[in-house]
């Protein structure tokens, strides 16, 4: 009986733990998205942090905008803020969205004051003080630029 109540009461492999599933077509989209050759692997590894922290910017944007009912308007607006316009407009935007084009000008101008906002916010978390956080943001910017 003893050993009956071990077995029920045993975890399993991993007990307790959460699963973390790897995204394998992810992974390899962006690997194809690498540049070839280039840089040492510091300068490989720091643009790829650079670009995992905006993904998670961005995600965290996409959760606050879903979170309030707007996630049209996010992923409308999301080409504005990441890409530039590409080939839709704001007023083109604003017929699908069903809002003036004003208001979607207005609600770019704030997404892209929230982006920063929460931008500041991640690098906050990865640095010691308060202080650095302009000299990691200026180090990601020319990161990013390279």
């Amino acid at each position: 009986m003893a050993d009956e109540r071990d077995r029920a009461s045993a975890q399993k492999r991993g007990g307790g733990r959460a699963i973390l599933s790897l995204d394998v077509e992810e992974a390899e989209r962006r690997y194809g998205l690498e540049p070839l050759g280039e840089g040492s692997p510091e300068k490989i590894f720091e643009r790829r942090w650079a670009m995992a922290l905006l993904d998670q910017v961005l995600a965290r944007l996409g959760q606050e905008f879903a979170d309030a009912g707007k996630r049209e308007l996010f992923e409308g607006l999301q080409a504005f803020l990441v890409e530039g316009p590409g080939d839709k407009t704001f007023a083109q935007l604003a017929r699908g969205v069903c809002m003036t084009e004003e208001a979607v000008k207005k609600a770019a101008q704030r997404m892209r004051r929230r982006y920063h906002q929460l931008f500041r916010e991640e690098i906050a978390q990865t640095v010691a003080t308060p202080g650095e956080v302009e000299d990691e943001l200026r180090h990601l910017c020319a990161v990013l630029g390279s």
